[in-house]
């Protein structure tokens, strides 16, 4: 049973928007519609803003201590924009679910979507699903949507810089044979 046609897609949009903040009302509205996003009211400083807040919140969920203190904060997101689901055929896309007003200005909308998209991705894949890169250097971002659950790194670079330096460290290594 599919619930969320954007689930995964919502929190892939808010990792991306947590990573590299927009700064401006255009950029927001124009990395929204890249993301697949309708947006059926124009975008204000206001709705930057809100979504700014928004970003916030979730950024303290992705780094919550544990799966308890994950929740509750993404309950409190939750309760922040709660709405009832509804049934909707908005742009002539088909019926389809949503947890939301289709009249919520977009900030509203960012909002309510990514805390049920985050709820619905970590109810049905796993409370840890939702990271940032193992690589010190990196605070990005990243939900895991990998088949096994264990995704470390937020993308193959990182992942190789780590495996490199991680060799480094185990060829210099006393007692190490050095060629």
């Amino acid at each position: 049973m599919h619930l969320n046609p954007y689930g995964e897609e919502v929190v892939d949009l808010a990792a991306d928007l947590a990573n590299r903040r927009p700064e401006t009302a255009g950029e927001l509205a124009d990395r929204c519609r890249a993301a697949g996003l309708v947006l059926e009211h124009p975008v204000t400083p206001r709705d930057l803003d809100r979504t700014l807040a928004a970003l916030d919140a979730w950024e303290q969920v992705v780094d919550a201590g544990g799966e308890e203190e994950r929740a509750g904060l993404l309950n409190r997101m939750l309760a922040a924009s709660a709405d009832h689901p509804r049934l909707t055929d908005h742009a002539g896309s088909g019926w389809h679910l949503h947890y939301r007003d289709d009249r919520l200005p977009p900030g509203a909308l960012l909002h309510q979507l990514i805390s049920v998209g985050t709820a619905l991705h970590l109810a049905g894949r796993g409370m840890h699903r939702l990271r940032r890169c193992a690589v010190a250097e990196c605070a990005t971002i990243f939900a895991d949507t990998s088949r096994t659950g264990r995704r470390r790194y937020c993308s193959g670079r990182c992942a190789n810089r780590d495996a490199v330096r991680r060799h480094r460290v185990r060829s210099t290594a006393p007692g190490a044979e050095n060629p």
